[in-house]
Parts: structure tokens; sequence; C-alpha cells
């Protein structure tokens, strides 16, 4: 058999347009990557390293968002939920201020998720979409319906989960009680689910050309539709 035949036996074959469905991404995503069970069971067991760091985790990554005024600003305004005194301008930010208390709250329970939900479940995968789907203005949770929006641009939220790995797998690396073979394991499958993380970001916020053209050429147009069904009722009226 011809080597190029043989390629393509083996090649999947994917619908560029079949990706705009989040269970269709992830899959092609995870496989890809090579995310597996066992970078799932990685993620749970690391769940006792991971769990006492994530106050550190939290006030680090609120630290350095205040380190700027573009990532700050967007702490000032009320967030939704929170009904208490909100930050009037900048200066007021602190991270003992209630409404920041209030966000980082929202944060560390996400970085519990991360090394205890079951990567099986659409549930799962419905939640990473919606904590990126959330930072767009969209409405991403419940809870957000009706309120005002909240916009973070995708650059920042590129960087800080960049920052956030680069945390998350220092204390891993650095653990006195972790074997190599189990800190391997647990940073390789924090950079996969982190990287499928960063993807569904970016579907909420950069244009996919390809799957974005392919969707227009195969949505008929009107004259085509009309044409269609006049050729469908032609055949009935025949078929009588």
């Amino acid at each position: 058999m011809n080597p190029t035949t043989k390629l393509r036996h083996k090649m999947q074959q994917i619908d560029p347009v079949s990706l705009n469905h989040l269970l269709t991404r992830v899959t092609y995503l995870r496989n890809f990557i090579g995310f597996t069970t066992e970078d799932a069971d990685a993620l749970h067991a690391a769940t006792p390293v991971v769990r006492p760091l994530v106050p550190t985790v939290v006030n680090m990554v609120y630290g350095k968002l205040f380190g700027f005024d573009i990532t700050a600003k967007a702490f000032v305004p009320r967030q939704t939920g929170y009904e208490g005194v909100a930050p009037v301008n900048l200066e007021e930010l602190s991270q003992d201020h209630p409404q920041i208390k209030f966000r980082k709250d929202f944060l560390a329970q996400y970085c519990r998720k991360l090394v205890t939900m079951d990567y099986e479940k659409e549930s799962t995968w419905e939640y990473l979409d919606k904590v990126a789907l959330m930072h767009t203005g969209e409405t991403g949770f419940k809870h957000r319906e009706k309120k005002s929006s909240l916009r973070v641009e995708y650059i920042h939220c590129g960087i800080l989960l960049g920052y956030v790995e680069d945390i998350l797998v220092n204390a891993v690396a650095t653990h006195p009680d972790l074997d190599l073979d189990t800190k391997t394991a647990v940073i390789r499958a924090l950079n996969k689910i982190l990287c499928i993380q960063n993807d569904l970001f970016a579907r909420h916020y950069v244009a996919d050309n390809e799957s974005q053209v392919n969707a227009v050429s195969r949505t008929p147009s009107m004259s085509a539709l009309v044409a269609g069904g006049a050729l469908l009722l032609g055949a009935c009226y025949l078929g009588n």
C-alpha cells in the first residue's frame, strides 16, 4: 500500500464547522493535546497539594492584577451579586476590600474545581466554557442574567491563565513530598487543561475564518431554499 494512502486511512477527518459545537471542540482539543483519563487522575491526585495553596494563589493573582491599571480597573464597578459598598476609584482597591474578597472567592472555587471536577461529564466543560464566556460581557452563568456586563479583553485573560499555570507548576515542581513521576504527571495535566481552557476563552473572542466561511457557504440562500421547495413540491405532485 502506498504510504500516502496509509496516512490518509489514519488521518482523522475534522469538519471546521463542527468545532463551533462545544463538546465536539473539546473532543478535538483533548485528542490533539492528549488529555486522557490518566491526566484527570493526576489532577485529582494533586488535590491535597493544590487545595492548601489556593489562598496563596488567589492573593498572588490579585496582587498581579492590581499591579497594572488596565487590569485593575475591571474591579472598580460593582460586581454581579455583590451588595456591599463598591470602590469608586483605583485608589480604593485593595486585597481586603469586601468586593475584592467577593471576587477572590470565585477564583478560589475555580482553582479547587480544576483538581476535583469529573472531566468525563459534559457539565464540567460547560462550566469551563461559561468561565470564559462571562468575561466577554455576554451572559455566562444564570446569576449574571439581566445584570450589567463585564468585559475583560482576551489579552488579559490569556496572560492571566499563563500566570496561574506558572504558580501552580512551580508549587508542584518544588513540593518536597512528591516524587518525580508524580510531579511530571501533574504538571503535564495542568498544562493540558489550561491550554484547553485558554482555547475556550479564545473561541468567544477570536473569529475562526475557516469555520465561519464554511458555515456560511453551507447555509443555503433564500433563492436556493425556494427553488428546492419548488422542486420538492413538484416531485410530490408528479408522484401523485
